[in-house]
């Protein structure tokens, strides 16, 4: 895995994103599937890195570079959040049982459903930010889904 540090051009925010290889970086921002997690902005470059470099001389000690971290959450807390995460993971789940995966074929069809093209069914699959934004400026009723959705051939 790479971990490279992005950066929205919008807010200027800098978050950190993992992949499998410099190419699979390439690939998805090509395809427009990045966005800023902060503001949802598809902007997205390579923000510079500083590399992490030896404390003392050829020691091979690394600089630890110290991650912001988020205020505990008491055990209630915890309790209520996985709670949630399950009801609405429950929730998507349901929905999708008499939807059809259409995967990056998505925009196409639910233009051609909007347009009368097609007949009307419960679809899902996969679009660009991007390409979802200007679904929704042209009227086509679409909705993002709570949780990633992988294909039904990629399930265990």
């Amino acid at each position: 895995m790479i971990v490279f540090d992005l950066k929205c051009a919008s807010q200027s925010h800098v978050f950190e994103a993992w992949f499998g290889s410099s190419a699979d970086y390439e690939d998805q921002k090509a395809r427009g599937l990045l966005a800023c997690p902060l503001c949802g902005d598809g902007d997205v470059t390579k923000a510079v890195m500083a590399p992490a470099v030896g404390a003392k001389g050829n020691s091979r000690a690394v600089a630890v570079r110290e991650e912001p971290t988020a205020p505990a959450m008491s055990g209630a807390d915890q309790a209520k959040m996985k709670a949630l995460v399950e009801a609405l993971a429950t929730a998507q789940s349901k929905a999708l049982e008499d939807s059809t995966w259409v995967g990056r074929g998505f925009a196409e069809q639910a233009r051609a459903m909007h347009y009368g093209e097609k007949d009307r069914s419960s679809i899902h699959g996969e679009v660009a930010p991007a390409e979802a934004k200007a679904l929704i400026a042209e009227g086509v009723e679409v909705a993002p889904l709570p949780f990633p959705v992988i294909p039904p051939q990629a399930k265990n």
